[in-house]
């Protein structure tokens, strides 16, 4: 009895299934040229010109639209042109007061008052604020004091600056010092006892002595509250100080424009207002350069 072995059917070999993910060819370079050339991410000069054009527009639009009807509404009669000259007339007042250097002299004389009581304000109002916020005793020594005057408007103290220190500089210097010392003073308090408490506890932990921790932690973290106030202080100067000079002066933007309402100068005494807006503009934009400035190392 024979056996025949019997040999397993050979089967024909499977493909692999075509499961990889199937790339696309790279552009060539012919092709990335071009997409280099017509999707330049890099604005060009008029583009950039056009955007600028646009951010200033949309930001002095208000101002356009009111000098426009300024202009046009004592032309229109709308408003008596004797008590409101158009502005093209005030403007033209303003520039013969500047060519005749009449103007400049009014300016000089008001920005270096305002100067000398501001950088004396700044001087005491700093340091203070610093002491009181740091120490809860000298907060509570000096507390109640601050807070009664600092509720007395500065031009109620104007006649009292006048009677005591005279009709001259003295009065009007120390008045612009009550009015910047106040906005500065709160605001370095504020600025202090709002620093970040870990920031002290880090830096007394690295052994830094106290003078160091207020230069590299303490000082550097109040700068923007501190310059907040001294932004608010710059326009009181200003403010206070015309007003001063209002009453008792010879010269100053006060003067120019007190003068000129006797006289019924009306177009120079709008242009002094003028002027006192552009100065009062001036200030405070050196004085955000200088907040940038000192709060460079900020993170945005």
């Amino acid at each position: 009895m024979s056996s025949t072995a019997t040999t397993p059917a050979r089967v024909a070999p499977v493909p692999p299934a075509e499961d990889t993910v199937a790339f696309a060819d790279p552009p060539t370079l012919g092709r990335r040229q071009a997409l280099t050339a017509d999707q330049d991410p890099t604005p060009s000069l008029a583009a950039r010109l056009r955007g600028v054009g646009a951010r200033v527009l949309r930001a002095s639009a208000a101002i356009v639209i009111f000098l426009a009807i300024w202009e046009v509404a004592p032309r229109v009669g709308l408003v008596d042109r004797v008590f409101l000259p158009p502005l093209s007339a005030v403007l033209e007042s303003f520039w013969g007061l500047l060519t005749s250097g009449e103007l400049g002299k009014h300016v000089g004389t008001s920005l270096t008052r305002a100067g000398i009581g501001f950088s004396i304000a700044v001087l005491l109002a700093i340091p203070l604020g610093i002491a009181i916020g740091w120490w809860a005793s000298v907060a509570q020594f000096l507390g109640p004091f601050l807070e009664l005057f600092r509720n007395t408007a500065a031009l109620a103290l104007l006649p009292v600056f006048i009677l005591v220190l005279g009709i001259g500089e003295t009065s009007k210097i120390t008045l612009v010092v009550y009015a910047c010392f106040f906005p500065i003073l709160l605001n370095t308090i504020a600025g202090v006892r709002t620093v970040d408490p870990l920031l002290v506890k880090s830096a007394r932990s690295l052994g830094l002595p106290p003078v160091r921790l207020f230069q590299k932690v303490v000082l550097p973290a109040a700068v923007p509250t501190i310059f907040t106030g001294i932004r608010m202080a710059g326009t009181s100067s200003i403010l206070v100080l015309i007003a001063a000079e209002m009453v008792g002066a010879k010269a100053g933007l006060g003067y120019l424009i007190t003068y000129a309402q006797f006289n019924f100068q009306i177009t120079n005494m709008y242009a002094g207002i003028i002027a006192i807006s552009l100065v009062g503009v001036s200030i405070n934009a050196v004085l955000v350069s200088l907040e940038r400035h000192f709060s460079r190392w900020r993170t945005t």
